[in-house]
């Protein structure tokens, strides 16, 4: 807003420019809840659509050992535990998709700290290395990194990337996966490699997006949700792809200063 006292022909072209101002202020914020809402009517047809693909062999194996109980009640019995197992594992389905749902729409607050961040990334590759179809490895710095961030966000983070990665690796392609802890400025980067199928020039733009998955199922929210996270703690996340050959996926976050350490280390708490 521009403040002119006097009542002339400047006056008058300021006193209109603010009334623009406000009215393009108005545009542009009912601009992005018109984004939004339209952002979760795509987000809810694509829960509907995810949800609706486990009820249909639900309802088909109920239905096939309502049949057997009425045709052969002999034989039902031997049916029992493979439906039993069907049942489960699309509830167990329904379950994940619910809570992808839930995890995104109401994100919980971040509880940032100071965190060592090469204990984080060396409990991730502990987790995933022991596999014997395929070769993860890590390169981490000497020196510790501190960050200022959500420890369980970082852990989930770097968890979905790691599983994203192992997906994006054909079955005839013995898979390779690096992660890399290193300085960057002022800043610590992690990258998580693979040398998998790449991601398509045409789903580049939506690889942050609810909707986006290039797996034949699942919402989609993994990617949406780590991208939020990495922002309450004023980080980034992109990418570098190749088609055919694999995707980089970098997490950047602020380094702690050294009077950031002195700061946390030294306050008092009054609860």
């Amino acid at each position: 807003m521009l403040e002119w006292k006097s009542n002339d022909e400047i006056g008058t072209l300021i006193h209109d420019y603010n009334n623009l101002t406000q009215e393009l202020e108005k545009s542009a914020g009912l601009l992005a809840k018109t984004e939004r809402d339209m952002a979760w009517r795509e987000m809810a047809k694509q829960v509907a659509h995810e949800i609706k693909n486990p009820l249909t062999p639900m309802k088909l194996s109920i239905q096939y050992l309502d049949r057997a109980t009425k045709d052969q009640p002999e034989k039902a019995m031997e049916l029992i535990p493979r439906i039993s197992s069907t049942l489960i594992e699309q509830i167990d389905n329904l379950s994940q998709i619910a809570n992808e749902f839930s995890n995104f729409a109401s994100m919980p607050q971040a509880s940032n700290e100071k965190i060592i961040l090469n204990e984080i990334v060396e409990t991730i590759h502990d987790l995933f290395r022991k596999r014997d179809d395929m070769d993860i490895n890590m390169i981490e710095p000497i020196d510790d990194l501190y960050v200022f961030a959500d420890k369980n966000h970082l852990v989930r983070i770097l968890n979905n990337l790691l599983k994203n990665a192992i997906q994006a690796i054909p079955e005839n392609r013995r898979g390779r996966i690096e992660i890399e802890l290193k300085r960057h400025e002022n800043n610590a980067l992690i990258r998580i490699s693979d040398n998998g199928t790449g991601i398509p020039d045409h789903m580049k733009d939506k690889v942050f997006t609810p909707n986006f998955t290039t797996k034949s199922s699942g919402t989609g929210l993994g990617l949406a949700i780590s991208a939020n996270m990495i922002e309450s703690f004023n980080g980034r996340i992109y990418f570098e792809t190749r088609v055919g050959q694999g995707t980089d996926f970098y997490i950047s976050i602020p380094l702690m200063r050294l009077d950031e350490y002195l700061d946390i280390e030294n306050r008092v708490s009054l609860d």
